[in-house]
């Protein structure tokens, strides 16, 4: 049985692995260190084990009026210095990137929507094609 740990030990911060519950909450930072928002949520392929896609939480107040970005993972670059994930996108990119309202549905195992995410950050796909 692996013990549940609160907080991050040095050792959990240098290590290649990380449990999914320690990403949910994790910042997701700019280059320049700013916080754009936080990791909801990994959304992980049942069937290959590969992560599809992180949601990135922002905006609102006390979860209300937040909305969701999903973002694929290979966007996402784990900075131990900011002890947060670095992405590279502007404020325009997120204006108008898809998203979805925390009353909204989002359809789970959607390829067309999974299409979306990843042609508007010109990511290859972690399906293949």
């Amino acid at each position: 049985m692996i013990p549940v740990q609160e907080e991050k030990s040095e050792a959990a911060r240098s290590s290649s692995l990380i449990a999914s519950d320690q990403v949910e909450g994790t910042a997701v930072v700019r280059p320049d260190g700013k916080q754009i928002g936080t990791i909801k949520r990994i959304m992980i392929d049942k069937k290959t084990g590969q992560v599809a896609y992180a949601v990135m939480t922002f905006g609102g107040f006390l979860g209300f009026g937040e909305d969701f970005y999903p973002l694929p993972w290979s966007l996402l670059t784990y900075n131990p210095v900011l002890d947060g994930y670095e992405v590279d996108i502007t404020k325009e990119q997120l204006k108008n990137a898809p998203k979805h309202r925390r009353d909204e549905m989002w359809a789970i195992d959607n390829r067309v929507q999974e299409k979306a995410i990843y042609d508007y950050y010109n990511q290859p796909f972690y399906w293949g094609m």
